[in-house]
């Protein structure tokens, strides 16, 4: 209970500090504008390019043990538990000194880009997607693919046709999970995209850019804009959490 009173403290708080008219204002604003669209489609690349590499990844992890699998595991989990600076540090490094040049041949620019926003995003929620996926897909009762591989469905079709059906709901949670972390990611983005006004502006950015000049109502306005954001995806995940335990 005590619990409970800080959390709703805490965002009981931001609303404290803003008020409706402020709130409209922000919205009509072309910076908001910029940012709020740049936060979905960028998050939005970023979560689809997630969901590409972990579907894989999440069925093999499932259903074969592969040799090293203990390091792959040990790996993925990595991001998650790097603070998201120190993943920038990481991410900076390995697109400029490291690959910077290389890329540039190819015409390829990460580094201070929105592409580098991108890969910053799905950098820190692929492993949330993988996890989610690989957990989706252990759920499977696996004499469901052998009944169907006993009927004459190829390796492609058991996967299309039952599997993933019957994961769906992990699978859509687990893509929520790696959109939310793309929406809020700040850290990692900030070191390999840097901070710049209208370029490589999320909202996340904004927030941070407008507190440091001191325009508190603005950030306070946009952070309460990004909790109504969270909220309505942790609803929709609980949502479909719950279907699946009912299923």
């Amino acid at each position: 209970m005590v619990m409970m009173l800080f959390l709703l403290l805490i965002i009981v708080s931001l609303f404290t500090y803003s008020d409706p008219g402020t709130l409209f204002d922000v919205l009509k604003q072309s910076e908001f504008h910029f940012a709020l669209i740049f936060t979905l489609w960028t998050s939005l690349v970023a979560t689809f390019l997630a969901v590409g590499v972990a579907l894989p990844c999440g069925y093999i992890l499932a259903r074969y043990k592969l040799p090293g699998q203990a390091l792959f595991d040990t790996l993925v989990d990595i991001p998650i538990v790097l603070p998201p600076l120190v993943s920038g540090i990481a991410l900076l490094i390995c697109f400029g000194p490291l690959l910077g040049d290389h890329l540039a041949k190819l015409g390829i620019s990460v580094v201070f880009s929105p592409l580098g926003v991108i890969m910053a995003q799905w950098f820190v929620a692929a492993p949330f997607a993988i996890k989610s996926f690989k957990q989706a897909f252990i759920n499977v009762d696996v004499r469901m693919e052998n009944v169907a591989r006993t009927l004459g469905y190829s390796p492609g079709k058991v996967f299309f046709k039952v599997s993933l059906p019957l994961a769906r709901s992990g699978i859509i949670s687990g893509i929520m999970m790696a959109w939310a972390r793309s929406l809020g990611e700040f850290g990692a983005t900030a070191m390999l995209a840097g901070i710049t006004r209208m370029r490589t502006e999320t909202l996340s950015v904004a927030v941070f850019l407008n507190m440091s000049i001191g325009e508190m109502k603005f950030a306070v306005s946009t952070a309460i804009i990004m909790l109504f954001i969270a909220l309505v995806l942790l609803i929709i995940l609980r949502t479909l959490m719950s279907g699946e335990v009912e299923v």
